[in-house]
């Protein structure tokens, strides 16, 4: 028996021979520079932070070379594959407004891009391996293969079918008929032409030159099912996809040697490698790798949750992936993220400590430079899926929320408060009727002066047309007339001699309004509730005194 009718029988339903393929599949038409990268999940549970920093990487590699970048859902692993993973993956994306240029979900000529719809097509290049006797059965039960796997343990042995454990890789040709005329399982090995002694280097994009063991191990490349292992479906799918740039997690870069047989055995020409850092957690005095299992903010979800922008994630990523994106970003603020060119090098090359706090921060000069009409449409869609209360009152006060939003917003240093579309109803629900009177929270602590003193503030001196500098003026004058001072060193000096400073009575104005000794300022608090409205608000302040 010849090689060629072991992988005829082995493999009898390849319809299309390999050529087939790198026909179909031609060289893409790109101008010279341009980068094919892709972002490649398993179809196992929700995008997670993680994911999204490496498809970040693999999105803004391809839009700054004019080139392209897909997704591919590598569901070869049907123990591992949740129900609806696959649609999960596609509607987390583009609920994110993250848009691929092509890939399963968003089109293309270079699929299918869901790897169990590509059986055909490893088969057909498994194929040409027994063809050229660089692949085998394997017959060895797994009861087997757990006695190599424990004799290896046991002996301290570095692990894996290899050179004599490797029971099926001088099988005769009359030994592997008689197994398959016996009707005896088999799974498809390639046959490592690896010396382990020998040293291979791995040119990565980040981490440098990594020298490492040349593979010696005969993996698996097809399974009883007749799928692909991951390691030989992506090395097929990255050749006739004609992916440039490879981003991944760096707990890949122990199986480069066998990638890079994969790729030698088939004649295919190796993708750049960019092996990214994992991005971690502080638990108590020691730094593990951020787990979607174990932490919250590993999910995406808990950010949407909380009414964090996709943006403001992709900006905390270029962040903390390019080490000058921050000062970047904070010297051209009329620019962003795609106007920055990421470079492998200037990654970090060892794991990144997740810093809420950082994201926080981001965040509020992301919600700073809003316009108020951007912040009303995002809060508004915020508001429609997570509080509808609140949805209610913006779409009825439509107007009117739209000037509360503009509150030292348009200037040029606008306030930093908001860190989350959560936020804004924190911030602001004092200025809505509907929310305030339901608060229950107590009034700050503040220097509290007789009833009618504001009453005749309100009523006899304030006027909704002055100007902030004319509205200021009039009321420290009015202040300093009722035994409030204006000179910080006379009441120092006395200070039972005097009501207060002028800023107290401003802080008892705040405090009425919003029950906060912090707030925008008060100039515009007061017009936009209106006189009405504030005697409502002193009565109610004087009541629960």
């Amino acid at each position: 028996m010849t090689n060629k009718e072991l992988a005829d029988i082995l493999l009898p339903n390849v319809v299309h021979d390999y050529k087939y393929y790198e026909e179909k599949y031609p060289d893409r038409n790109l101008s010279e520079g341009a980068c094919v990268t892709r972002f490649a999940p398993s179809p196992t549970g929700f995008v997670h932070l993680g994911s999204l920093a490496t498809s970040f990487m693999a999105i803004q590699l391809a839009k700054q070379t004019n080139g392209v970048c897909f997704l591919r859902i590598e569901d070869t692993d049907g123990k591992r594959t949740i129900e609806n993973g696959v649609q999960g993956i596609i509607n987390d994306f583009k609920n994110l407004g993250i848009t691929f240029d092509e890939g399963e979900g968003f089109g293309g000529n270079y699929g299918p891009y869901l790897q169990s719809e590509r059986k055909d097509i490893y088969q057909a290049y498994a194929k040409k391996l027994i063809e050229e006797g660089l692949a085998y059965p394997c017959f060895c039960t797994p009861e087997h293969l757990e006695e190599i796997r424990n004799y290896q343990e046991h002996k301290k042995l570095r692990l894996g079918y290899y050179k004599k454990y490797a029971k099926c890789r001088d099988l005769t040709m009359e030994e592997i008929k008689e197994h398959l005329d016996n009707g005896d399982k088999y799974i498809i090995r390639f046959r490592s032409q690896g010396n382990f002694e020998s040293k291979i280097i791995l040119h990565d994009a980040i981490k440098g030159d990594i020298e490492m063991p040349e593979n010696d191990i005969d993996d698996v490349i097809i399974k009883s099912d007749g799928l692909p292992t991951y390691h030989f479906a992506h090395v097929v799918d990255d050749h006739l996809m004609h992916t440039t740039h490879v981003t991944r997690g760096d707990e890949w870069v122990a199986s480069y040697p066998k990638h890079h047989e994969l790729f030698k055995l088939l004649g295919f020409k190796e993708p750049v490698y960019a092996h990214i850092a994992p991005i971690t957690i502080k638990e108590g005095t020691t730094v593990r790798k951020l787990s979607k299992r174990k932490d919250k903010e590993a999910a995406i979800s808990f950010y949407q949750k909380l009414g964090i922008p996709t943006e403001v994630i992709r900006l905390y990523l270029a962040t903390i992936e390019n080490y000058d994106f921050e000062e970047w970003y904070n010297a051209n603020p009329d620019k962003g993220i795609d106007d920055f060119t990421f470079e492998f090098s200037k990654m970090p090359i060892g794991g990144t400590l997740f810093d809420m706090e950082k994201l926080q921060s981001i965040s509020k000069i992301y919600f700073s430079h809003l316009k108020n009409y951007e912040l009303y449409d995002m809060t508004l869609d915020y508001t429609k899926e997570y509080d509808e209360e609140f949805y209610n009152i913006l779409v009825n006060n439509k107007e009117y929320a739209l000037n509360v939003f503009n509150i030292e917003r348009d200037i040029e240093r606008p306030r930093k408060d908001i860190a989350s579309l959560s936020d804004v109803k924190t911030e602001f629900s004092y200025m809505f009727n509907e929310l305030f009177y339901k608060d229950t929270n107590p009034y700050a602590e503040c220097k509290v002066c007789n009833k009618d003193i504001v009453l005749d503030y309100i009523n006899n001196v304030y006027n909704d047309t002055d100007t902030q500098e004319d509205w200021f003026n009039n009321l420290k004058e009015f202040a300093v007339e009722n035994n409030y001072s204006a000179d910080k060193k006379a009441y120092k000096a006395e200070p039972d001699k005097f009501n207060g400073m002028v800023a107290d009575f401003c802080a008892l104005l705040r405090i009425i309004i919003c029950k906060k000794n912090q707030s925008p300022n008060i100039y515009y608090l007061i017009k936009y509730l209106g006189k009405d409205e504030l005697v409502k608000r002193i009565n109610k302040f004087y009541e629960e005194r």
